[in-house]
């Protein structure tokens, strides 16, 4: 059993290396003659998104066979997003890639209580948002990825968490460590994005990992640990663009958190609803340390020059 366990993740490894310099080769080809489009965004020069596919298909193909089809739904939906990316439905104001993102998610609560996960599925579907964050610098994603995954072996072993379908309670983190350890060499080095379909994929299988521990509780648990190990590894890029695009020039740890929990599109697009165009100063020492003012950030506010620096760039991007 474990010696054909090994066997298969030495496959695994081999055929996401491969596929990951296959597909890396192929989207700069195709992107350098244009045909790719929001695949081959203007980054450093021209750089492949979506490479994320790759993992993605292993994860579907290797996955549990009861929750296998919770990273198909996702990723699916996901590469949508990154095909269209920020264009618009010509009847509406609403992105295309948002819309299909918040379908995929949807879909995940759904077959996943179907499934049995309970509400545990409503905080897998919840777990693509900071692991989506994790993923704007070069490298953050695969690392929250893998040590997340070798977190929940240890939680597994300690918890004694059974066999799942005749397998180790292991396999599962331990084929989302070998297929992202296969896929991130290129994406450390800033060669390849990842892409909505890669992040969210992870997220979801991570997600089901996170719930074979255990239960409800340890799904919790370890979602706490992964928006807080993503706010420490993207500490140091948070704290610029809290100085020069919110104006926050002395951020808290509660701020990076409140940024992986609520940052991005969909956390803006809420905001908009939520806030008009108010924007709120929070100035309570205990709000302040707890995130509040990140939280309550609104873009869509008219900002006057103490909150927001004019003309600074953006250092939130697409993705890394």
């Amino acid at each position: 059993m474990y010696m054909s366990m090994v066997y298969a993740f030495i496959f695994v490894f081999i055929v996401c290396l491969l596929g990951t310099l296959f597909v890396n080769a192929l989207f700069r080809l195709l992107g350098k003659q244009g045909y790719l489009g929001n695949l081959y965004p203007n980054v450093r020069g021209g750089i492949p998104r979506g490479v994320g596919f790759v993992p993605f298909a292993i994860l579907a193909l290797y996955f549990l066979p009861k929750y296998n089809n919770l990273v198909l739904i996702i990723g699916i939906f996901a590469f949508i997003d990154d095909i269209f990316g920020r264009r618009k439905f010509s009847f509406a104001n609403i992105e295309i890639g948002q819309f299909s993102r918040g379908i995929g998610m949807i879909l995940v609560m759904a077959v996943g209580f179907y499934h049995g996960l309970g509400f545990s599925s409503i905080i897998i579907a919840l777990l693509i948002q900071p692991m989506n964050i994790s993923d704007m610098q070069p490298g953050s994603c695969a690392m929250v990825t893998m040590v997340m995954s070798i977190v929940t072996v240890i939680c597994m072993l300690i918890a004694g968490t059974a066999p799942v379908d005749e397998l180790p309670a292991t396999y599962t983190p331990l084929l989302i460590f070998v297929a992202c350890l296969a896929y991130c060499p290129l994406d450390f080095a800033g060669k390849i994005m990842m892409g909505e379909v890669g992040n969210h994929s992870f997220a979801v299988a991570l997600g089901v990992a996170f719930y074979l521990t255990g239960g409800f509780w340890w799904t919790i648990l370890l979602s706490i640990f992964t928006v807080c190990f993503t706010a420490f590894v993207r500490r140091s890029t948070l704290k610029v663009f809290f100085r020069q695009r919110l104006r926050i020039l002395d951020p808290t740890f509660g701020d990076y958190i409140m940024d992986v929990l609520t940052g991005g599109g969909l956390g803006d697009l809420l905001r908009k609803w939520i806030l008009k165009d108010k924007q709120y100063e929070i100035e309570n020492d205990v709000l302040i340390s707890l995130g509040f003012r990140r939280l309550l950030f609104n873009p869509h506010a008219i900002h006057s020059d103490m909150f927001v620096q004019k003309g600074s760039p953006s250092f939130r991007g697409d993705s890394q």
